[in-house]
């Protein structure tokens, strides 16, 4: 009879997590923040995904998912531990993602005023993950005052957030949507 693996191990049960290395931290410990946020990153991608962005963009939002495991391998690994056979985000990763803005940013009007994240369906999922992206480059820029984090993770996750933006202006525009502007009051008391 085959032995079946059991997704609970029970190792974390004290509230601590091992890191690629095996070094045991909390789990309130900024890496694991950092890396948890970025698979929330990713899971945010799969429900925009699901929900039929359209083929372009589904495109490049699976690239991203699998650029995603990386940075969060990486992001998991103190660079200490960089002898072992550990994927790395790293600035070739970044062009990339440039690419994709080059490619999509020529399609969209420029922009005038501030617009409020919206739209269509997919624009507003993909302006939730550009804010879920903000928030793991934030908690990855406090790691690195802690911690040695490789300069690639920080870039990589400013321009995402970035092509994100634009992949939800991009959304509404294949769906004829207009983006919703923000219109500040002529006054405030």
């Amino acid at each position: 009879m085959t032995a079946v693996a059991r997704i609970y191990t029970k190792t974390g049960d004290k509230g601590e997590s091992s890191l690629f290395g095996g070094r045991r931290v909390r789990k309130d410990h900024l890496r694991l923040e950092s890396y948890g946020t970025i698979d929330e990153l990713n899971a945010a991608i799969g429900v925009i995904r699901a929900s039929g962005p359209g083929d372009e963009i589904d495109e490049i939002l699976a690239d991203l998912q699998d650029e995603l495991f990386i940075l969060g391998a990486d992001l998991a690994t103190p660079e200490a531990e960089s002898a072992r056979s550990v994927p790395r985000i790293s600035m070739d990763d970044t062009q990339k993602l440039e690419a994709a803005i080059d490619r999509v940013e020529p399609h969209l009007k420029q922009l005038q005023k501030f617009i409020h994240p919206g739209g269509s369906g997919v624009a507003a999922q993909l302006h939730v993950a550009r804010t879920v992206c903000r928030r793991a480059e934030r908690c990855v820029v406090r790691l690195s005052g802690q911690e040695a984090v490789s300069e690639a993770c920080i870039v990589y996750l400013n321009r995402l957030s970035d092509l994100l933006f634009i992949l939800a202006r991009y959304a509404n525009h294949l769906a004829g949507v207009a983006e919703p502007e923000w219109n500040p009051p002529a006054t405030r008391i």
